[in-house]
């Protein structure tokens, strides 16, 4: 069975969107694949693992690695995109039975008031595990999730343990440490944009600094990557959600997600997502696209329209990370439609987690210049977070 469950399994992420000729860093051993470290401590418990198509191990899944062991797994639990990772995002993910091995799945993501597992959920578990590859950035809504299990698996007494995974943005520390104001659902905690830290370090820095509900703490455990560091540079064997297709959307994802708060498309519906924008009033463009319904994206901004914009595909990788968050892009687009005040949504606040950064812009202060106004926040978090790190600095 297991055999069948695991090709099964393979046949539908051949059907997701997967980095074509791209293979994971071979000197990278992902901490699921440790299981030397971690099944002796999940023998005997009913286990929930919060995971979705990124779980994999080599050609298995988290899944099928436990339940090959003889971990007994209960429950399911799925993040944004679903527990296969074909929703779009923010789209209601509703709760199901996985087709493959049968475990139901409780979904956690745009239920109204269930953010928390019911009691009969918790209630039938011992401990969470979590294993799910995220991007590094604080509106990456996996880590989010993360933190709501977190809290569940404290409130109700029970384990959590973290699979760790490397961050491919995680080479650096950029952005302003988000104003509390403006905490939302793609922004949890009081973290940079670009907070550098794998999914491990993260849980170790809540559970350590009291950002989970009521300063309390859960008992965790964290399995770490082997041959990682903070100056790997990782390359996603899986795309980790249906608009991040390649490493250059990756690595473009901290600089032009702030388009998601304006009227300006990022690709979404072409089969170049997140690394070109453009809008139909731009002017003096060159490259074109139009989006479309698309399966992950089936009602993208300024669907059918013809766009005008920028191509930055052809931008070097090293040279992208190089330089950070770059919103010089969004300043292009800005002054480009002279639409003003109406060029943003009150989402803006909420990704880029301060409140005068959008009036910056409008004075027509420079990217640099308005990058400058974090710098002292990038110092204090790094400093901040030196306890929790499990991995060398660059």
């Amino acid at each position: 069975m297991t055999s069948i469950r695991t090709g099964i399994i393979l046949a539908i992420l051949l059907s997701l969107t997967t980095f074509a000729g791209l293979a994971h860093d071979s000197g990278v051993t992902v901490g699921a694949a440790r299981t030397t470290q971690y099944i002796s401590q999940l023998k005997g418990k009913r286990v929930a693992l919060f995971s979705n198509h990124t779980g994999m191990v080599g050609d298995s899944h988290t899944l099928d690695v436990l339940l090959g062991e003889g971990v007994e797994v209960v429950t399911l639990f799925s993040p944004e995109h679903g527990f296969r990772g074909t929703a779009d995002a923010g789209e209601h993910v509703a709760s199901s039975v996985d087709p493959v091995t049968g475990i139901p799945i409780a979904s956690l993501y745009g239920a109204k008031n269930k953010r928390m597992p019911s009691k009969d959920i918790m209630d039938g578990l011992d401990m969470i595990v979590c294993d799910i590859q995220d991007v590094g950035l604080r509106y990456y809504t996996y880590y989010c999730t993360m933190v709501d299990l977190m809290n569940a698996a404290k409130a109700y007494g029970k384990e959590f343990m973290v699979l760790d995974r490397p961050n491919p943005n995680g080479m650096y520390v950029d952005g302003p440490i988000l104003d509390m104001k403006y905490k939302s659902g793609v922004g949890r905690l009081p973290i940079p944009v670009v907070h550098g830290l794998t999914l491990g370090e993260l849980a170790r820095m809540a559970n350590g600094e009291g950002w989970l509900t009521d300063g309390g703490k859960v008992k965790l455990t964290v399995v770490p990557c082997e041959g990682y560091t903070h100056a790997t540079r990782y390359r996603l064997p899986i795309a980790p959600s249906p608009n991040l297709r390649d490493m250059k959307a990756i690595y473009l994802y901290p600089s032009v997600c702030f388009f998601e708060a304006t009227p300006v498309s990022l690709g979404r519906g072409t089969d170049f997502p997140f690394t070109v924008y453009g809008h139909p009033d731009m002017k003096g463009r060159t490259f074109e696209f139009t989006p479309r319904s698309v399966s992950g994206a089936k009602n993208p901004p300024q669907l059918d329209r013809l766009c005008h914009g920028v191509d930055l595909r052809g931008l070097d990788d090293e040279a992208i990370i190089t330089k950070g968050i770059n919103l010089e892009y969004i300043i292009d687009a800005y002054h480009d439609l002279g639409m003003g005040d109406k060029f943003f949504r009150s989402f803006f606040e909420l990704l880029i987690g301060r409140g005068d950064i959008r009036t910056m812009i409008e004075e027509g202060r420079s990217a640099d210049e308005i990058k400058a106004t974090w710098q002292d926040d990038v110092t204090r978090f790094k400093e901040q977070r030196k306890k929790y790190l499990l991995y060398e600095e660059n």
